[in-house]
């Protein structure tokens, strides 16, 4: 065994045990963590596959920004952990079913083979440096896909600027005060001084009252 193959099972085996803690952990945050190193665990086994665009998407993309995110919205979420898992028995059985279906699948889809004749290979002139695959899927993106990764960026900046829209939209339940009326504040519009006499007479008590004192 090559050290190329023993990296490959180590990453293998820490991506398996990761994803499965992802599963079974308890705290959601936890949850979210080991799904992180699974990622990880991924893109480093894209490298030994020398698929480095897709690892480094990998890292960019998930763990850089989605898993992030899930991580600071299930940190200040208050999430009952018992309430969630009161329908867990009760939907067991469908959740097992599925999961033995998908498990049956990769494993004759493994088990079969990929039967493929040949691993592709790029085309390399004699005495010229190896193509980078990086390299050749961005020349491939930006000349015969052009047209539709521009249509693409085009649809992602309007669904960008409709989240912004939808975000700085006025709430009625927000108590936010407008930074323009704090500034033009003046002491006169929050204080009023109300002129009063120094000392006053007590009221006389009334009959009844000092009947009832004596």
């Amino acid at each position: 065994m090559d050290v190329k193959t023993g990296f490959f099972y180590l990453f293998s085996v820490v991506l398996l045990f990761s994803a499965f803690r992802v599963v079974t952990a308890r705290n959601p945050v936890h949850a979210v963590l080991f799904l992180m190193l699974a990622f990880s665990q991924a893109s480093a086994i894209w490298l030994l596959l020398n698929a480095e665009f897709l690892a480094i998407t990998l890292v960019l993309v998930y763990l850089g920004a989605v898993m992030v995110l899930f991580l600071f919205v299930v940190m200040m979420l208050d999430i009952n952990v018992d309430t969630l898992r009161q329908g867990f028995w009760k939907n067991f059985p469908l959740a097992a079913t599925l999961g033995a279906v998908v498990a049956f699948e990769m494993t004759a889809v493994l088990m079969s083979g990929f039967r493929l004749s040949q691993a592709p290979v790029a085309a390399v002139a004699a005495g010229s440096a190896p193509v980078s695959n990086s390299k050749a899927l961005g020349v491939l993106l930006y000349t015969e896909y052009l047209m539709p990764i521009q249509i693409a960026a085009a649809i992602l900046l309007v669904a960008m600027v409709a989240a912004i829209a939808l975000t700085l939209r006025q709430r009625k339940d927000s108590k936010a005060i407008n930074p323009s009326i704090q500034v033009r504040v003046r002491a006169a519009d929050r204080l009023q001084v109300v002129q009063m006499a120094a000392t006053q007479v007590a009221p006389a008590p009334a009959p009844a009252a000092a009947e009832e004192n004596k």
